[in-house]
Parts: structure tokens; sequence; C-alpha cells
């Protein structure tokens, strides 16, 4: 089954029993695909729609977003907004794929360098592109640059 019809039937099921967060959470997520779909379809006339990867891509978005309000959240002491949020963030990653642990990141990074040839720190971009590519939504890319500049560097 398609990521986009298990959302859909997972609405509908959440919908069915009545589980509220559940609903909002999945009607947020299909919003953010909808919102993408019609800026796609601006940009190229001949889109043929949204991948699994896009979809993918779409949601990580929106479990960084998140992380950021519950931090700003806990910071401002609004322990209960902190939690609406931690509870979305654990929906939505339902959908995303597992995520990497630190060595199979950093053996996914060998493997980039090693097959592009990869040998300075101007070879960074193409590593981080090659990454995004084979691994969407299963690492945090914010904190991959930092390991990969070691690995060009040393």
């Amino acid at each position: 089954m398609e990521l986009r019809e298990r959302i859909q039937a997972d609405t509908t099921e959440a919908m069915k029993s009545k589980d509220a967060p559940r609903v909002s959470t999945l009607r947020l997520i299909s919003a953010a695909i909808k919102d993408r779909e019609i800026a796609a379809r601006g940009e190229n006339s001949e889109h043929p729609g949204l991948t699994d990867a896009d979809l993918v891509a779409i949601m990580s978005k929106m479990v960084k977003q998140r992380q950021e309000s519950v931090r700003a959240y806990e910071e401002g002491g609004r322990l209960e907004l902190a939690a609406k949020e931690e509870a979305e963030i654990k929906l939505i990653q339902q959908y995303l794929p597992r995520q990497l642990d630190q060595a199979e990141v950093k053996s996914a990074i060998d493997g980039v360098v090693a097959d592009l040839g990869a040998s300075s720190i101007r070879d960074m971009g193409r590593v981080m592109a090659e990454l995004r590519t084979r691994y969407a939504g299963q690492m945090d890319f914010g904190a991959v640059g930092p390991i990969i500049k070691d690995r060009l560097m040393g």
C-alpha cells in the first residue's frame, strides 16, 4: 500500500474510532501533502504527482518543526503544549522509515564516500546529496554534516 493510501485509510479509521488527536495530526499531514502538490503543479504543469520519497521529506520536515516547537514550549514552561507536539511527532514518525543508528549512519557515509571517490572537503556537497537520495527520512542531515566533514578532513 502506498504511503498516501495508508495515511487516508488511517484517517478514516481514526475518525470511526473518534480518536480526535490522531485525526487532527493525520489531517495536518494530508494538508501539508496537498499544499506541496499544489506548489509542484504551479512549478511544473506536467508534474506527475508526489512520490513516497517526497511524502517522507514532507513528514520529516513536519517532525523537525515540531521538535523546534517542543524546545520552545519547554523553555517557555508550556509543558502541555510540548506534550501535544511530542504526541504528534510520535504519530508522524510511524509513517517514516526507521531511523539509522549512529553506527549505521557512519557506515552509510563511508559507503557513499567510497562510491563517489570523495577525498576532500570540496566533495561534501556531493556526498550530502547522495546521502539524501539514498537515505531520505532515515537520518538527521543536520547532525550528519559534521560527521561527513570529519571523515573528509581526516
